[in-house]
């Protein structure tokens, strides 16, 4: 059998391809340099790097001051942690919040609690929601100790076949009070549609200090590449008591455009940073959506979160030759002020992680409690993930 391409690269510069994660990168480079038109050319899954993003040189070597503790919290009753991708703290600043998709990818069906509380030590200390979501995806914490879920998708046919019960839940952002009680409901639950009455896959909210909602919506959106009709990529502000304000954007590349507005976090200047992970960027607007700058050097981020410090977290579980060439999965910690990246915490190594590239797994949510411990949830190897800065002054 010939070898493939970049074996044969490898091979003639003396590269050994027996480590996967130098051959996914290093390789990817050699080709970039080599192979004319290589990067930008379409990628696979329905998605291509902008001309933007292949500009940025990755970033890939930086410190790591963090002590990984993998299979973080003990759920109750021995059962067993399914993705999470929903990871916020508590207004106290010390325990976690996490919503887990019911010991596999989806609460159809299920009867546990997904939506979990757990303690520094990582003991579940509350759980409620049973029954009440399909596919937990983003969170936030407000400052009264509300917690807002976005449950992003309905049941597929699949899984109504099995429960129907599971009809008529998702497509929307859920309040809960912090005993679990529903205080608000954005959107029409179980049904797709357009603002301002219905969401289609809102993938994350945040609650700004004078209550504003924020929604990002769209999680197929960064799987399409030229798309008729476009899909959903968009933003909406909501005032405290629900009502829409403001929306803005659309699917594609351009500015303000998104594939995907997957996360979202607020600095102290008030600023909103949308983690638009179709694109490989962070974009960053005002409140009333005017967009203030784009930035490429945190990767493919899947989770952005910002500390009270400005200090930025953004976590990169996508990244592969295929998705985001040259640049490895992990996560970046840096500054919501200046942009610089410092630390860099790489991927698991995972043999496989399913659906995010072949080589190695990180986290798609992040959060950061007040002692600047760094949680992930993990929807490739599940559960939770924490990271203690050990080196950092």
């Amino acid at each position: 059998m010939m070898p493939t391409l970049k074996t044969a690269l490898c091979q003639k510069l003396g590269l050994r391809t027996t480590f996967p994660i130098f051959t996914a990168i290093a390789a990817t480079a050699i080709l970039a340099a080599f192979v004319p038109g290589m990067v930008g050319a379409p990628q696979g899954g329905g998605q291509s790097a902008t001309p933007e993003q292949v500009k940025v040189k990755p970033v890939n070597y930086l410190p790591n001051p963090y002590e990984t503790v993998p299979n973080f919290g003990t759920l109750p009753d021995g059962r067993t942690w399914g993705a999470v991708s929903a990871v916020n703290v508590d207004a106290d600043g010390k325990h976690i919040w996490a919503g887990d998709r019911c010991g596999t990818n989806s609460c159809a069906g299920s009867d546990v609690d997904p939506i979990v509380k757990l303690d520094p030590n990582g003991k579940v200390v509350q759980s409620f929601g049973a029954g009440m979501l399909i596919w937990p995806h983003g969170m936030d914490v407000d400052r009264q100790g509300n917690i807002w879920v976005a449950d992003t998708r309905s049941a597929t046919p699949k899984e109504l076949e099995t429960s129907p019960d599971a009809a008529g839940k998702g497509h929307v952002v859920i309040k809960f009070s912090p005993q679990g009680k529903v205080l608000m409901t954005l959107g029409t639950p179980g049904t797709a549609g357009d603002l301002p009455t219905h969401f289609t896959e809102p993938n994350d909210v945040l609650v700004a200090p004078d209550g504003s909602i924020f929604v990002g919506e769209g999680h197929v959106s960064q799987g399409a590449d030229n798309a008729a009709p476009a899909p959903v990529a968009r933003m909406s502000k909501f005032s405290p008591d629900g009502k829409l304000t403001k929306s803005w954007g659309s699917w594609g590349s351009g500015p303000g455009q998104f594939r995907s507005p997957h996360s979202l976090a607020m600095d102290s200047l008030g600023r909103l940073f949308v983690a638009d992970r179709g694109n490989s960027r962070i974009q960053i607007f005002d409140q009333d959506g005017k967009l203030l700058d784009t930035w490429y050097q945190f990767s493919r981020p899947s989770g952005v979160y910002i500390a009270a410090n400005d200090v930025l977290y953004a976590i990169d579980s996508d990244s592969d030759e295929v998705r985001n060439p040259g640049w490895r999965k992990g996560l970046r910690v840096g500054s919501a002020r200046t942009g610089e990246v410092t630390y860099l915490v790489p991927e698991h190594f995972t043999k496989r992680a399913p659906g995010q590239g072949v080589y190695g797994s990180m986290g798609e949510g992040v959060a950061v409690d007040a002692q600047g411990n760094v949680y992930a949830g993990e929807v490739a190897i599940r559960g939770l993930s924490k990271f203690i800065p050990r080196l950092i002054p």
